[in-house]
């Protein structure tokens, strides 16, 4: 009841401060799995995205928190847990332990060296060449996330988007400081590979650092809007950097809308 009760408080003091405009383009508030995708000028970014989707929305989207800034004291822990239902990251993964060294040669390694030295004879010797391997096959999407270690800054997003839920993403991983936001990381690509089939809707947050600029405490009413433009997705073979930059593209055309 008292998370209730904030949420109803939060909403109300983020809408007289900002207005929280949402404003659709290209795609509609659907009840869908989505990962929103945005620039990341301020802390209040997260709460602007959240007051700014419809109720029914809010409810099966979690925007993630940076863990160690919004679980710096027990009211922001408690206000991201009980009123976002955030999703907390660590800002870096957890170094892996190296891998324990090889007491001795596979044996299948052994046997595979056995049969490429057989077929290098078999052709010296005039018979049919060896077989072509055949290329090696792209790991599925389940497979993806069964390797992505439980380090990683992304398993905690992977568990939401396994569950079900609606995720808010910053894919530049730090806030930017100019009009255009800094380039993506490869956090987005990699989710786009796990999660093929959800939706993937850019979004531009507008003026919000104006509300509360970096190193204040006392935020500033100023007109805010949230802009959710068309949907993108990842295409078949499309590399890394070529879909991020794609994705910020996707991004910042939405600032002119």
């Amino acid at each position: 009841m008292l998370a209730k009760l904030m949420s109803f408080l939060l909403l109300g003091i983020v809408r007289f401060l900002t207005g929280s405009q949402a404003r659709w383009y290209g795609c509609p508030p659907k009840a869908e799995q989505r990962i929103y995708f945005a620039n990341h000028q301020s802390h209040a970014d997260m709460v602007l995205i959240w007051a700014a989707l419809p109720e029914e929305l809010r409810s099966i989207t979690r925007p993630i928190a940076a863990k160690d800034y919004w679980t710096k004291t027990p009211f922001r822990q408690w206000i991201t847990t009980a009123v976002f239902n955030a999703v907390y990251v660590d800002r870096q993964a957890t170094p892996a332990r190296p891998p324990a060294p090889l007491a001795a040669e596979p044996v299948g390694v052994l046997e595979a060296l056995a049969t490429a030295a057989s077929d290098a004879d078999t052709a010296m010797a005039g018979g049919p060449d060896p077989s072509p391997e055949a290329p090696p096959r792209a790991p599925t999407p389940e497979e993806l996330r069964a390797a992505l270690p439980e380090s990683d800054p992304l398993a905690p997003l992977v568990r939401a988007l396994e569950s079900g839920d609606s995720i808010v993403i910053f894919p530049e991983g730090t806030r930017g400081h100019g009009d255009e936001p800094q380039p993506f990381k490869s956090g987005l690509f990699k989710l786009a590979q796990m999660f093929p089939q959800v939706v993937l809707v850019p979004a531009w947050i507008n003026n919000v650092q104006r509300v509360m600029p970096k190193g204040e405490v006392v935020p500033v009413p100023i007109l805010c809007s949230v802009t959710f433009g068309e949907p993108v997705q990842l295409e078949a073979g499309e590399e890394r950097r070529p879909f991020l930059d794609r994705a910020r593209r996707a991004v910042i055309a939405l600032r002119e809308v």
